[in-house]
């Protein structure tokens, strides 16, 4: 972006301004002289003055402007943070969508897509194809558009094909050029991707920060970069010190309108171009490599997958993509991702940590689960401290003991479990870690009912339990009273304003609205949300109640044969056993549950408050298409669906005439198979019989009906 010789010219300039006063004449030249320095110290990480030198030089800039305003520009470096407050962030369309990545983990993987890449394009299976491999950032993916060399808009992913418009917070990322001389290069209007991150260090200390003033600490470098980019304030999104790195130019238009992306060559070529225009870009063989072949590429994901670790930004694999960019041209891409690029994901990553305690929590059915309490561990960008140890069972049959040093990871990036213990490491302190024999709460004794895993409090009335039933009722599944969460009911019983389900539609906003951290504005969408899940179908009321082995789907079915909740008092266990798929266990709970009184006059309470009991249409049963193609078929989806979610994808399944299993078995006709998709596909396969299809094929087949 410099010579030698600009740089040392802008170098003695600023020595020269740093040592005598400025007129307004040297304005532009500040300026040159400012943004020169950030490049130097945001992109080049090489800054060749102070710190307090560069400051000197920006209160200069800032005493010129306050005192002539008539001079201050759009792209000055003063103006990166505006003073204007964002209530919220309109929804923009991107310019082209903003696709996902399809994911590999292994060299098979990669090695059976460059053999696809070769088939889609007819290119002979002998003949190397030429890839570029970067990171893959961990954080905040954002679209900028430039037009007449400004930044005009910047945007988060959102959907892919819509994001939300947060300008003014990009502006305050100082990586983020407010100005690139594209027209130079013959373009007007251009669009480009990138990651927002935020360093490791820069998080501790961000973190240190927040400590010190009793906030909340974020979760991971990325939870930081994703939330700085949604602060109202731009002044806060500033305070994250945030970074932008560019890896992809999305649109090339010229004064006609007319796109020139096939005047860039190739993805190294492109990263070069916005590194020549002060972009933060992968710096060539340090952070990213042109390989030669597909071997050269595994090759390298796997030795970044073990320095990983050494790298001063989250990464949770490698970025593949064909450098040619007329071959991605000829490639294409699917509704979900471009055939021309993959993801190379790292390994799951795991620690050894020193078990401390074991904590048994009551759910809200009575489970007791026990929750490892151990020494907190980083694992791939989150600090784990507790870990479900899930039942009696699995404490012995990995003879886990108190004190003992466990081997944990996180699969996929997700939950973390104990692989094992370290008994090689033992001390004769260990102890036997024992199962209580009555509740930790209430001090019920513990029942455990045949053919369960789980001890689990008989006691209905426990307050775990009662909580845990609050919880489960207004969350998204079951009532889906949004805004309500768990902190709020824990908050609210503890005030004594919640004790039963009743209490959620008997809330005083007015005392809401006076607690610390809410407010009138706060209180009124409380209110206005449960108003709204009054209304739910009964489907939903059903699930809400906690009512033990009665999920989503059984919910439906019964929803859909009764005229009100209450007809449900009436019914034998025929009545509930001649619906298809509803069994006699789910049929005994929900009878024994309307045959107590006070579970009678609790849902009477609530249709008093305006709960609705009588079915809705949405509690009907589907209308199934005539001759529908999936007609007798039983469905099953795993893994993450990326175009539509699993709930619609399961009712256009229905519409087809599908019926939607919940696990994989020699009956299953047809499983769709999302990313991550597991240990579901992996039985699948080994069945043989089962109809596998992508989340591709399953789109095209509702699209072809």
């Amino acid at each position: 972006m410099y010579d030698k010789s600009q740089e040392l010219d802008l170098y003695n300039t600023s020595k020269f301004f740093l040592a005598n006063e400025i007129t307004i004449e040297d304005v532009e030249k500040l300026r040159t002289i400012i943004r020169y320095h950030e490049w130097k110290y945001y992109i080049q990480n090489d800054p060749v003055i102070s710190d307090r030198e560069y400051d000197q030089l920006y209160k200069k800039l800032e005493a010129i402007e306050n005192a002539h305003p008539e001079l201050i520009t759009p792209d000055s470096p003063t103006q990166r943070v505006s003073d204007d407050l964002t209530s919220d962030f309109p929804s923009v369309e991107h310019l082209t969508p903003m696709l996902s990545l399809a994911n590999s983990y292994n060299a098979e993987d990669l090695l059976e897509w460059d053999e696809q890449i070769k088939r889609v394009a007819s290119i002979d299976a002998a003949t190397p194809i030429e890839y570029v491999v970067e990171p893959k950032f961990d954080g905040g993916s954002i679209a900028l558009i430039y037009e007449n060399d400004y930044l005009v808009r910047a945007a988060t992913r959102g959907n892919g094909k819509e994001g939300e418009e947060m300008t003014k917070n990009a502006r305050s990322i100082p990586s983020i050029p407010l100005t690139a001389n594209f027209s130079k290069l013959g373009y007007h209007k251009v669009e480009i991707r990138g990651e927002v991150l935020i360093k490791k260090a820069v998080f501790q200390q961000v973190n240190a920060e927040r400590e010190a003033e009793g906030l909340t600490l974020f979760a991971n470098p990325r939870n930081a970069a994703t939330g700085g980019l949604r602060m109202k304030d731009a002044r806060e999104t500033a305070k994250r010190q945030m970074e932008a790195f560019m890896y992809q130019i999305g649109v090339l238009l010229n004064k006609e309108g007319e796109s020139k992306l096939n005047e860039v060559k190739t993805q190294s070529g492109s990263i070069s171009m916005l590194a020549q225009l002060g972009f933060k870009v992968p710096k060539a063989e340090q952070e990213f490599k042109i390989c030669a072949d597909i071997q050269s590429v595994i090759d390298y994901c796997l030795a970044w997958q073990e320095k990983r670790d050494t790298y001063e930004y989250e990464v949770d694999g490698m970025v593949v993509k064909v450098n040619d960019l007329a071959l991605q041209q000829r490639l294409g891409v699917t509704s979900h991702h471009p055939r021309w690029a993959i993801a190379f994901k790292f390994r799951a990553k795991q620690a050894t940590s020193k078990l401390l305690n074991v904590e048994f929590q009551v759910g809200k059915i009575g489970s007791i689960t026990p929750v490892a309490k151990i020494e907190p561990v980083a694992l791939a960008g989150v600090t784990v401290s507790s870990i479900s140890l899930h039942n009696e069972e699995f404490i012995k049959s990995k003879d886990i003991r108190l004190g003992d040093t466990v081997l944990v990871e996180r699969a996929g990036d997700v939950i973390p479990y104990i692989v094992k213990t370290m008994e090689t490491l033992r001390d004769g302190s260990e102890q036997v870690i024992e199962f209580p024999k009555n509740c930790p709460v209430c001090q019920t004794i513990l029942v455990k009912p045949e053919n369960e895993a789980a001890w689990r409090c008989p006691n209905y009335n426990c307050e775990a339990q009662v909580v845990q039933r609050m919880i489960h009722h207004v969350s998204k599944n079951a009532m889906d009273i949004d805004g309500f969460g768990k902190s709020y009911i824990e908050r609210f019983h503890q005030l004594g304003w919640l004790n039963n389900l009743s209490d959620i539609y008997t809330l005083e906003y007015e005392k809401i609205a006076t607690l610390e951290g809410f407010g009138k504005k706060s209180a009124e969408n409380l209110k206005a949300a449960i108003e709204k899940a009054k209304k739910n179908p009964i489907h939903r009321l059903l699930h809400s109640l906690s009512i033990h082995h009665l999920g989503q789907k059984a919910s439906k079915l019964i929803a859909a044969e009764i005229n009100h909740v209450l007809d449900l008092q009436h019914w034998t266990l025929e009545d509930f056993t001649h619906i298809k798929d509803i069994g006699p266990v789910v049929a005994e709970n929900v009878i024994a549950f309307f045959q107590i009184p006070e579970n009678i006059a609790l849902l009477k309470k609530m249709e008093s408050l305006g709960v609705n009991l009588h079915q809705t249409n949405e509690d009907k049963p589907k209308a199934i298409q005539k001759n529908a193609p999936l007609s007798g078929k039983t469905i099953l989806f795993t893994g993450t669906l990326q175009s539509i979610s699993r709930k619609e994808a399961q009712e256009k399944a229905e519409a087809l005439g599908a019926k939607n299993a919940s696990a994989v078995s020699s009956k299953l006709d047809i499983l769709v198979v999302g990313e991550k998709a597991g240990s579901k596909l992996k039985k699948a396969q080994e069945i043989g019989t089962i109809q596998i299809l992508t989340e591709e094929d399953f789109i095209n087949m509702i699209q072809q009906n």
